[in-house]
């Protein structure tokens, strides 16, 4: 059987990156050069700052660095040198989640190689198979044709973002009914046939992949002529963007129905913990809608840098083609007790474990009264007892907390947004 020797991996960024570095590690009797036009990329992947967090790696690329395991912008050498190139020669479609790539990559429940169905594909399968073994047991590696491999990809991610979209739809009436959705999360997920895995309220999912597979998934349905498919998927997209919405208007009202000028602490900017990627963050719409309303932003997250979290937000569908009311609007900090200093308002936008262990009594100290706490991640439902006490009005995802809020009267005009607000998410070639 032919052996993979030298492996080429076009792109550098948070698959190629992080799959390469273990599979050098894994198989160290195999170069992998790892390859991409980003010359500051490559930098950073040869430096002791690697250019993504993701717990573990940076201990898994310095282990093989040199090596075995290069970083290049010389693509066509690369390419003209490997005996297999990644991406472009079989579909490896990877099912890794940010936060725990490394252990996904080490330890997966699967591996899913697609070829054709030709002696050369095969042969190709076969190859990529070998080297997979090395520390995969071979009843996890499945092979399949071309179109069964890329589909899996796309309804994996698909189905795990209709049950996120399930739960936040659940959310929503267990605020208006008086329920708790952790406790109904955990009622529905003891029964076997559905189990408890991605039933996690929140302000939405986020990331590269959920949005984009099922995009990509409805546009297939419409372009095969599958609309009642197409709809049933843009649903899923649909309650996505309506959570955001609800969430936003939430603060909006409790806020007195108008935050123009206000100060609001966001905690979180990425889309979720233990990692620094910001792409599709619920963080970037919340902050949107709140900036359509004149608030005044104070961001703080652990990972994410202060340029990136400027670059998302001055995006012209999130500064409204207005990129100077970024400047106006938002400061990033890089101390969590400044980000909440004579704040109207703290929201929890990312589940970061360092949020439960904040002094909240010193948070409360400094903040404007009345002084609220809305929790888009449900990371502080053990301390609701001391908050309350401290006197924090509290709101989070799927539970009704405060027993009443404090009265106001409504203001002439309302917010611009309403969480019944049409979806502008669609399908996109």
């Amino acid at each position: 059987m032919f052996q993979i020797k030298r492996i080429c991996c076009i792109g550098a960024g948070y698959v190629g990156g992080p799959t390469c570095s273990v599979i050098a590690q894994m198989c160290p009797e195999i170069t992998v050069t790892v390859v991409d036009v980003n010359e500051s990329r490559i930098k950073a992947w040869n430096s002791d700052t690697l250019p993504i967090y993701e717990p573990g790696l940076k201990e898994v690329v310095e282990s093989c660095r040199g090596r075995n395991l290069f970083f290049s912008t010389d693509i066509d050498s690369a390419i003209r040198d490997a005996d297999l190139v990644f991406i472009s020669v079989l579909s490896n479609p990877e099912f890794l989640a940010e936060g725990t790539a490394v252990r996904d990559l080490k330890e997966p429940d699967r591996v899913l190689i697609g070829g054709d169905e030709t002696a050369e594909g095969q042969k190709a399968i076969r190859a990529l198979c070998a080297v997979y073994e090395h520390w995969v047991p071979k009843e996890r590696i499945i092979t399949t044709n071309t179109w069964s491999s890329e589909l899996s990809k796309l309804a994996a991610n698909a189905f795990l973002a209709q049950r996120i979209s399930s739960i936040n739809s659940i959310s929503a009436l267990c605020e208006a009914t008086g329920a708790d959705v952790e406790e109904v999360a955990k009622a529905i997920g003891m029964d076997q046939r559905i189990g408890n895995k991605f039933l996690k309220a929140s302000v939405g999912f986020g990331g590269s992949c959920f949005q984009k597979d099922v995009l990509n998934l409805v546009y297939l349905c419409e372009a095969l002529n599958l609309p009642e498919v197409a709809s049933y998927w843009q649903q899923v997209i649909d309650m996505n963007e309506y959570q955001r919405r609800r969430f936003a208007c939430r603060i909006i009202d409790c806020l007195f129905n108008t935050v123009t000028g206000k100060k609001i602490t966001l905690l979180g900017f990425s889309f979720k913990k233990d990692t620094g990627d910001t792409r599709e963050s619920s963080s970037i719409y919340i902050s949107k809608y709140l900036m359509d309303e004149g608030a005044k932003l104070f961001i703080y997250d652990p990972k994410v840098l202060k340029e990136q979290i400027i670059h998302d937000l001055s995006q012209p569908s999130i500064s409204e083609d207005n990129p100077e009311r970024v400047s106006e609007l938002v400061t990033v900090t890089s101390d969590p007790y400044e980000a909440c200093q004579s704040a109207h308002a703290l929201v929890i936008c990312t589940e970061w474990d360092m949020f439960k262990e904040l002094d909240y009594d010193k948070i409360y100290k400094n903040m404007l009264k009345p002084a609220f706490i809305f929790d888009g991640r449900r990371v502080l439902d053990h301390l609701h007892p001391h908050l309350q006490s401290l006197g924090f009005q509290i709101e989070t995802i799927g539970k009704k907390v405060t027993p009443a809020r404090i009265p106001y009267t409504p203001a002439a005009a309302g917010p611009r947004i309403t969480a019944s607000d049409v979806p502008t998410s669609k399908a996109k070639v």
